[in-house]
């Protein structure tokens, strides 16, 4: 075996200690969902017999089929949401572009669960849309019964994934392809199903694998719609009423983590072999044409409609949080700010454990991230690639997943000082959801680590600086833009998580927000406050989402001058 040099003892036990971590908090938890969910209950012996049940069990069965149908129409909902901004904004010269492409990723700020309730006073069987319609046209339409709500809160909330990969990809298209194609006679629609489409196939394929992951993981809205029979539902009733020794919530964490897998695989298949490369740097983007007037009404119609529709969650939370009595009317009887005074009376604790845990969490990925960045692309460790492999996998594992694993592997350890499982202290949670955002985290200091050249650290050492100094002085400087980026992405995104946090609050005082909202939203009467509480989760990841745009746009200002004199010199 090679033995290490003095330069790789300190990245070979920083590897270590990462991989260490990931080994305890994410492979053993998911390790052992895996396998209890195998084991007989009675013997312990491992057996097929849990997954027999599941199957021949008509609840699972169509709890089953249901988290696949609302999955992929929500990808189909998404994919027509996101179809029209995106085309219309790269295609055409379209005044209020940025705007546009602005508003249509606020959905992303607010969390589909904090929504699910005023959309459903919106667009509900009694709702403010359907008693218009019923009033004027003598009818209702379904839009929020059964499936149909989930369908709609996550399709609304998730299509931004496919507009901001779809337009990242129709900006880098070879305009060399498009002429060609125009020059043979293509136009039109034919031209965008053969030609524009194809290429542009690799960003809507990363969004709508995002989409299907998503949805078929998630736990808050189902649940807050009332609607149980899902999977990610029934792994968390499961556990919480039969108990955390019921194999069926076991079964059912491995089903999502496969299909979890299986819809990156997929992307991942729909694409190999195939070369979608531009022979221009950059692509230049679509060719760009000017509307005329009958064109433009009728494009401004359909995007002012996508755009009135993605928002209206948040028109609808906004007016939910000031409104006295809203039911059975298109508006509330009134307005009042109680609700903003009962929410800051009562919630105090709820925003303050929010700041701490995610911000924790976020610190511990940027460390996390940017060590693992370092030792992949400035270190020749053996193995050091399996570290960024393992800490994005966690991206696959759904947070009722983690939450259950968590509760099986820690609540038989106590830890000493404070006498009390590990599973049912607060800290749990600040690692659940570093765990949770590592992914975020660690891609955005890989990507500044790539950009970092070489020669920089090369120059530093040469001047006689070690590799510690180097490491603090030159690299992380020139990664902080990414460093930021990852730790507000991880901030934002760890603030609204729900559920790892609904399986691992154990007491009142250590709930975060979402769990807060959570339990206001479960009666009539709390969802003013509710709602209140919902615009303050609103406005955190807005103002952090904000505060990271203005953060890198700076430094960009700030190294651009330098790294021209750089390049000068």
């Amino acid at each position: 075996m090679r033995s290490l040099s003095r330069h790789q003892i300190g990245p070979a036990s920083l590897a270590l200690l990462l991989g260490a971590f990931l080994f305890v908090f994410l492979i053993i938890p998911v390790a052992k969902v895996i396998f209890v969910a195998f084991q007989d209950p009675s013997t312990g012996a491992l057996t097929l017999i849990n997954f027999k049940d599941f199957f021949y069990t008509s609840l699972f069965q169509e709890s089953f089929v249901n988290s696949f149908y609302v999955a992929a129409m929500s990808v189909l909902v998404a994919s027509l949401i996101a179809l029209p901004l995106s085309y219309f904004t790269t295609r055409f010269n379209f005044s209020g572009t940025l705007l546009i492409q602005t508003l249509g990723i606020i959905p992303l700020i607010m969390p589909p669960f904090v929504g699910a309730v005023s959309m459903l006073l919106l667009f509900g069987e009694n709702g403010s849309l359907n008693l218009l319609f019923y009033e004027w046209f003598g009818f209702t339409v379904p839009f929020m019964e059964g499936l149909n709500g989930v369908i709609m809160v996550e399709s609304i909330h998730y299509f931004p994934f496919i507009l901001i990969n779809l337009s990242a990809a129709l900006n880098n298209i070879d305009q060399s392809m498009e002429e060609s194609a125009q020059n043979l006679g293509s136009h039109g629609i034919s031209l965008f199903r053969r030609i524009v489409f194809p290429l542009a196939m690799p960003g809507y394929v990363a969004g709508a694998s995002l989409v299907f992951l998503k949805v078929f993981d998630d736990l808050g809205t189902p649940l807050l719609l009332n609607v149980n029979k899902m999977l990610a539902p029934q792994a968390y009733l499961r556990i919480t009423s039969i108990g955390i020794s019921d194999p069926m919530g076991y079964v059912i964490s491995v089903i999502l983590v496969v299909f979890s897998l299986l819809s990156l695989w997929t992307s991942f298949l729909a694409l190999r072999g195939k070369d979608y490369a531009t022979v221009q740097k950059g692509g230049g983007g679509l060719m760009k044409r000017d509307l005329k007037p009958l064109e433009k009404t009728g494009c401004y119609i359909v995007v002012i409609f996508i755009l009135l529709l993605v928002l209206s969650p948040h028109l609808g939370l906004a007016i939910l949080s000031f409104g006295t009595v809203w039911s059975y009317s298109v508006l509330p009887d009134a307005y009042t700010f109680n609700h903003y005074l009962q929410m800051i009376s009562s919630s105090t604790q709820l925003i303050s454990n929010t700041l701490i845990y995610a911000g924790l969490a976020a610190l511990i990925d940027v460390v996390l991230g940017t060590t693992i960045a370092y030792l992949v692309w400035r270190t020749n460790l053996v193995g050091r690639k399996w570290l960024d492999f393992i800490a994005m996998g966690a991206v696959a594992v759904p947070g009722v997943v983690l939450g259950i694993g968590y509760l099986r592997t820690f609540y038989e350890y106590n830890v000493p000082f404070i006498d009390k499982p590990l599973a049912s202290w607060w800290v749990i949670i600040v690692v659940a959801l570093s765990i949770r955002r590592l992914p975020y985290a660690l891609r955005a200091c890989v990507a500044a680590m790539q950009q970092i050249s070489v020669a920089l650290e090369e120059a530093a050492e040469n001047l006689g600086a070690n590799k510690r100094r180097t490491v603090f002085r030159i690299v992380v400087p020139l990664m902080s833009g990414g460093i930021v980026a990852g730790f507000i992405t991880s901030f934002a995104t760890a603030s609204v998580e729900l559920s790892a946090t609904l399986m691992l609050v154990s007491t009142e005082s250590d709930a975060p927000l979402a769990y807060g909202i959570y339990e206001f939203m479960q009666s009539a009467s709390g969802r003013g406050p509710g709602a209140a509480l919902g615009i303050v989760a609103v406005i955190i990841v807005g103002a952090a989402t904000f505060a990271s745009h203005l953060f890198v746009k700076s430094k960009q200002e700030v190294l651009s001058p330098a790294v021209a004199a750089a390049a000068k010199e």
